[in-house]
């Protein structure tokens, strides 16, 4: 814990809580305004009258768990989100009616163990959207269409096959496979129409969207360059048509593992022509490819001085609201094109002192190999940065990344008088597909050797004192965690991870059915398959599990008893060895979670131990255990 007197230690609380808006969208026709906040201690979604002199309402009443995505209909009149149970990853389609306000939300797929995906809104049939449902066979999903207003659900079409999902592109329906080799196929009934190479896309096609004269698809393409770029495939003829290309800058694949994040597509909310791209290099990038929208990014930037994340309007794009990425002053406007005025709608860390957030710095470390990697350098303020307690920060994924912007997380440990180091090691997307293919094979290989040179960076620029270096990450982070501790025990004081997998096998293993057909491109390239004997083998090799006895620093251990992905027994397995050794560790199991841990008083509990945690290992100041 700091006791640098002109750095004042900020509360978790205050880190941690949310803000009194977010996800802030505009209505279709221009008059509302729908947004997350707290009721009840969980987030939900209200709205309020731009243009009406009352109070906000909240429009929805669950108080088990936080909403996070949600979508307006085009008549401005219903709200459609989505929400799973305990972390269970059964998403379910609920529609709120704004003109009958008291009345609860309606589930529009009460089918008990079923998900739905892919929800869109049909431009061509207003009223209605498509969404894929595997409420018959758990591994095959049918595509719907949903009447939103009646909430009648129409099977257009029965699943493909495993691993296989439809497409609506105006009255046409095409359907995409993946073959054994990896690669992706887009056929009309029986007629193959082209094939994308798996390679480059180890999670899938991204973007993927039909055009609004229903004659292509708008598509991420890497050919001719290293970068991901928009394309335009012509479903006639097959052929690829470059739109942009940025030098230096994938087009952001965020939001395929982020799912509440919009597309990198900008598109015309009325007509759905293509407005703009959102590139994303270590800073955001939003390009123009319409004249008037070229007009409201000029003028929206002005606004703030950090990058655009989010930007949409009306249909008439008169009213734009627009979200900015800040390292300490995210906010959001709303913008009037027509007479050029505009509103601040919300500043996220309004409660803090600026002055006492670290900035976060774009920097690039060599590896050993000589391969590039972007990273992000946080260093605590008011303090000299020489031999600092570091936190090393590994991303999940492991195919997304960090981004540069306001993190509560860093902020912490930065405020606490850790430096905090986020790389983006090889195998991580949006930094150009040469750098994410190098991770192949590379798991608890040279993806830690870049973790590892990281730190030795870190240490040689005097930043990071040697005996004191921390790490915590989720998912593949705590994976890597994991690694950290099990495979260069004499790298590291302390880690944390929450929801790591300890054994690459039974994760893979235990995988939901209807995610292991999308498994060819990324965990089979990049890791092994399990069925296959001396891949199995290797597999556990590099599993932290098989190292238990190499273990010295002290762990904790953070798990979702829901968690669908990794295994709650990945966790249970690696805490039993530690103990039967009488090493440090300590462990957090939440009933109510799954894979992310999102209920605001476990994330608040995960965090002080933490902080208690990481004071005890890293900082060497006195420390009491929290209370609980």
């Amino acid at each position: 814990m700091s006791t640098n007197p002109t750095n004042p230690t900020i509360t978790i609380e205050d880190f941690l809580r949310p803000p009194e808006r977010s996800g802030i969208t505009i209505s279709p026709d221009g008059t509302r305004l729908a947004y997350l906040s707290m009721w009840h201690e969980r987030l939900n979604i209200w709205v309020e009258e731009i243009d009406a002199d009352t109070a906000p309402r909240c429009v929805t009443a669950d108080d088990a768990r936080s909403i996070v995505r949600y979508l307006w209909a085009e008549d401005s009149r219903h709200l459609l989100y989505q929400q799973d149970s305990g972390g269970d990853e059964n998403w379910h389609v609920f529609r709120i009616d704004l003109d009958e306000p008291g009345t609860p939300a309606v589930d529009l797929t009460p089918f008990p163990g079923a998900t739905a995906q892919n929800l869109e809104l049909r431009l061509d049939r207003p009223g209605h959207a498509t969404l894929q449902l595997n409420a018959e066979t758990a591994t095959e999903f049918d595509l719907y269409d949903l009447e939103i207003t009646t909430g009648t659900l129409t099977r257009l079409a029965p699943s493909p096959g495993e691993g296989s999902t439809w497409m609506l592109v105006g009255d046409t329906l095409l359907w995409r496979s993946i073959r054994a080799d990896g690669s992706w196929c887009l056929w009309r009934g029986q007629s193959l129409i082209t094939t994308f190479d798996g390679d480059a896309y180890p999670m899938d096609v991204y973007p993927f969207e039909a055009t609004p004269d229903g004659t292509g698809i708008w598509f991420g393409s890497y050919r001719g360059t290293d970068h991901l770029h928009p394309a335009r495939l012509d479903l006639n003829t097959g052929e690829e048509t470059i739109i942009h290309h940025h030098p230096q800058a994938d087009l952001d694949s965020r939001p395929l593992v982020f799912t509440n994040l919009p597309s990198p597509l900008i598109r015309d909310r009325r007509t759905g022509e293509l407005l703009g791209v959102r590139y994303h290099g270590m800073r955001m990038h939003t390009h123009p490819l319409d004249p008037h929208f070229a007009e409201v990014l000029e003028a929206v930037g002005t606004l703030c001085d950090g990058d655009i994340s989010t930007i949409t309007s009306d249909v008439d794009q008169r009213r734009w609201v627009v979200s900015f990425l800040h390292d300490n002053d995210p906010q959001t406007w709303l913008y009037d094109h027509e007479t050029g005025r505009s509103r601040l709608l919300a500043r996220t860390l309004e409660h803090l002192n600026a002055d006492l957030l670290a900035p976060v710095e774009s920097i690039e470390i060599r590896a050993r190999d000589g391969l590039r990697l972007p990273a992000y350098l946080t260093l605590p303020v008011n303090e000299e940065p020489r031999d600092l307690p570091l936190v090393l920060m590994p991303h999940g994924g492991p195919w997304t990344r960090d981004w540069w912007g306001y993190d509560s997380t860093v902020q912490l440990w930065a405020n606490r008088g850790y430096a905090v180091l986020q790389p983006q090691f090889r195998g991580s997307a949006g930094f150009g597909r040469t750098h994410m293919e190098a991770g192949v094979g590379e798991f608890a290989g040279r993806m830690h050797d870049d973790l590892i040179d990281a730190v030795d960076w870190a240490i040689d620029q005097g930043y990071a004192d040697r005996e004191r270096i921390g790490v915590f990450g989720g998912s593949y982070g705590g994976y890597a965690a994991l690694v950290s501790l099990a495979f260069t025990p004499e790298r590291f004081a302390a880690a944390v991870e929450y929801v790591g997998v300890s054994d690459l096998v039974d994760y893979m293993r235990s995988l939901p059915e209807y995610a292991r057909a999308g498994l060819a491109n990324n965990w089979y390239r990049y890791v092994g398959d399990p069925s296959v004997p001396e891949q199995a083998a290797d597999m556990t090799a590099r599993s932290p599990i098989t190292r238990v006895g190499d273990i010295r620093a002290p762990l904790m251990v953070v798990q979702g008893a829901n968690d669908v992905r990794v295994r709650r027994e990945n966790s249970d397995r690696i805490v039993a060895g530690l103990r039967e050794r009488g090493n440090d560790v300590e462990y957090l199991v939440f009933p109510d979670e799954g894979h992310f841990i999102i209920n605001p008083q476990n994330v608040l509990t995960l965090f002080h131990v933490a902080d208690w945690f990481f004071a005890r290992h890293l900082a060497r100041v006195p420390s009491t255990a929290p209370a609980g």
